[in-house]
């Protein structure tokens, strides 16, 4: 079978590997202002007014219906987070700018080199590379059927200019979910060897959990420097 011209294929990871800031993973920030869980429960209404992941899950958002996400399961929040936070002036590789994905690895050496090019690609912009960030890997299974990339390294959608690559992406990542698939499979782009996934259905991310902590560091430099797993 193959969708777009790429071949699909039926896949089952006991574990794969994303990385997400730290700073997610912290006490709800409303929580320090409420002396108690009535207050706490105010704010929240509050802060879903403003919050795409709520708004998202109460009544679904444009590319995305609140009946697609996760509910009652392990962080769930962090996965319905990652498909209503979508970029609109900076879609992904295979998402656009009304829906997110879930991006993994299956080694978190791939998602250390994914990661660092997108921040050093950041922090260029200000032309000062001054930065520390601490990631927590989270882990998840998955299974289904996935357009894979594997076999076709030079497909348009992975070419490294992301002006070039990135159109193409989001047009395959499109294709994938109208053929009821759960995602593309590929080749990473920034780091050799590597294999990425882009998840496209929330209920395609099983079982997550969290992991070790690694810390990128600029000082100076566009090269960061790696420091991991972290003690707890």
């Amino acid at each position: 079978m193959e969708v777009a011209g790429v071949p699909v294929s039926t896949l089952a990871y006991p574990k794969t590997v994303r990385l997400v800031s730290t700073a997610r993973l912290r006490q709800a920030v409303l929580a320090p202002l409420a002396d108690n869980a009535d207050e706490l429960a105010e704010l929240a209404e509050i802060e879903a007014a403003t919050s795409t992941r709520i708004q998202a899950q109460s009544t679904g958002i444009s590319g995305l219906a609140a009946n697609e996400l996760v509910y009652d399961v392990p962080h769930a929040h962090f996965i319905n987070a990652s498909f209503a936070y979508a970029k609109p002036r900076e879609p992904n590789r295979f998402n656009g700018e009304t829906r997110g994905a879930w991006y993994a690895a299956l080694r978190v050496e791939t998602c250390l080199a994914e990661i660092a090019f997108h921040m050093t690609e950041f922090l260029s912009r200000t032309g000062v590379f001054e930065a520390v960030a601490d990631y927590a890997e989270m882990l998840c299974s998955l299974s289904g059927e996935f357009l894979d990339l594997r076999i076709q390294p030079h497909h348009p959608a992975l070419a490294p200019d992301k002006a070039a690559g990135y159109p193409d992406g989001n047009r395959l990542g499109l294709e994938a979910r109208r053929a009821g698939l759960n995602g593309i499979i590929y080749p990473s782009v920034r780091h050799t060897g590597g294999t990425c996934i882009a998840i496209l259905r929330p209920a395609a991310v099983q079982s997550v959990r969290q992991g070790d902590v690694w810390r990128l560091t600029w000082k100076g430099r566009p090269e960061p420097m790696v420091e991991g797993p972290l003690a707890g």
